[in-house]
C-alpha cells in the first residue's frame, strides 16, 4: 500500500492559501497538514483557528492539524470547531497526555501524539489505545526547510514494532524528500508530511507522485 502524502501549507504562498489548498486537493494530496505555532512552544508564529475555519471550505480532504502550542488543552476545542479532522499534540505540551487525548477523542476527531527528535517513544506506551496517529518529527519543530535527522528512521521502526497490529498511522515530518521517502516507508511510516518537496515547483501533482 502506498504512503499517504500530507503537504504542509507552511511552505505555501500565504497570500493565496485557499487557492493553494484547492491545487493540492486537485494534485492528489491525501491530507492537508497545518502547522500551528504559538511563539512559545516553538520560536515562530503561524495561524490560529480562525484561519483554519476560513480554509475549511477549500477542500474536503482531511485537515491534519499539528498544534505546537503550550499549554495546549485550552485551544483544542477551537481547532476542532474550526474543522480539524486530526489534532496532534506534543507530549511535552500537556501535563496529562492521557487526559488531553481523551479531550480530542471526545470532540469526535482523531487524536495524535507528536514526538520531537529527542522525545523517546516510551511516552506512547500507556496511551496507544487512545491514539490514531503518531507524528515523528525528523527535524526540530518551528521552521520549514530543515535537514532530515537520520536517527528518525530507527525511531520509526521501533514505533512500528510498538504499534503492532493496531490501526495507528505513523507520520513523519521534517526534511522529507523523494530521496528518503522509500526508506521512511520501509521503516514503517504511512504518512509523509512534505513542505518544500511538494511546493518546490508549480507541478504539485508530479511532486506528490514522486514522493509516493
Amino acid at each position: 500500500m502506498s504512503v499517504k502524502i500530507a503537504p504542509s501549507i507552511l511552505s505555501a504562498d500565504f497570500a493565496r492559501l485557499g487557492e493553494e489548498i484547492r491545487a493540492l486537493d486537485a494534485a492528489g494530496a491525501d491530507y492537508i497538514h497545518i502547522d500551528v505555532m504559538d511563539g512559545h512552544f516553538v520560536p515562530n508564529l503561524t495561524i490560529g483557528p480562525g484561519v483554519v475555519k476560513a480554509l475549511r471550505s477549500a477542500t474536503t480532504k482531511p485537515f491534519d492539524v499539528h498544534l505546537m502550542i503550550e499549554p495546549v488543552d485550552g485551544f483544542i476545542p477551537a481547532f476542532v470547531e474550526a474543522g480539524s479532522d486530526i489534532v496532534t499534540i506534543h507530549a511535552e505540551a500537556t501535563r496529562h497526555l492521557d487526559r488531553s487525548l481523551q479531550l480530542i477523542k471526545g470532540l469526535g476527531v482523531k487524536a495524535g501524539v507528536v514526538l520531537n527528535p529527542a522525545t523517546p517513544e516510551g511516552v506512547l506506551e500507556y496511551v496507544l489505545d487512545k491514539v490514531d496517529l503518531i507524528l515523528v518529527m525528523s527535524v526540530n519543530p518551528g521552521f520549514g526547510g530543515q535537514s532530515f535527522i537520520p536517527s528518525a528512521l530507527d525511531k520509526i521502526a521501533r514505533i512500528r514494532r510498538m504499534v503492532g497490529e493496531r490501526p495507528i498511522e505513523i507520520e513523519v515530518d521534517g526534511g522529507v524528500s523523494a530521496a528518503n521517502a522509500a526508506a521512511l516507508a520501509a521503516a514503517g511510516a504511512t504518512v509523509l508530511v512534505a513542505g518544500s518537496a511538494v511546493f518546490r515547483t508549480p507541478d504539485y501533482r508530479a511532486n506528490i507522485d514522486l514522493l509516493r
